[in-house]
């Protein structure tokens, strides 16, 4: 089918030229200058792929993976456990080490991006405090102003205060 189809568009293209307007290949120009379709007719995709997710292996998964490994003695053995479980020499490697260092621990996936902070224990406490002496701050600051307010009453109306006694500093 498609070959029939490309011998019409090579007729059609040569029907309309002259003979002079033929490249020397046998192609037209016109042939040429066309961009060429699909064979199935329809136009690809123009969307990017969405990135494959990363493979994360379990524990238990790296630990049997270094079983069957260690278990091969014939060459040839351990590259055909890789291509059939999908995975590289790298993999090996990197979990040998990890094994060797702290056995599961070590093989389990680490929790990635910041690491929580540990919370003080008397930091409770002491936002109790800091909202408490937030709230009495407020009403020294009324006491203050209800204080000046009587002494410029007293000052106004001519009657004498008495003087309190004077604060002893520590």
């Amino acid at each position: 089918m498609d070959k029939v189809r490309e011998k019409a568009v090579d007729v059609i293209c040569l029907a309309g030229e002259t003979e002079g307007a033929r490249r020397a290949t046998g192609v037209s120009t016109a042939k040429a200058a066309a961009p060429e379709t699909p064979a199935s007719g329809t136009r690809p995709d123009p969307e990017a792929l969405e990135k494959p997710a990363r493979r994360r292996f379990t524990a238990e998964y790296k630990l049997k993976i270094l079983r069957d490994a260690e278990a091969c003695s014939e060459p040839g053995e351990i590259g055909a456990l890789l291509r059939r479980e999908g995975l590289y020499s790298s993999h090996l490697t990197a979990w040998r080490g990890q094994r060797d260092q702290g056995s599961l621990r070590a093989l389990a996936p680490a929790k990635r991006g910041r690491k929580p902070k540990t919370k003080n224990p008397l930091s409770d406490e002491v936002a109790r405090l800091e909202r408490e002496n937030r709230k009495l701050q407020k009403r020294l600051g009324k006491a203050e102003l209800i204080i000046d307010f009587q002494k410029k009453v007293a000052a106004l109306l001519g009657i004498p205060l008495a003087n309190p006694p004077a604060e002893e500093s520590e």
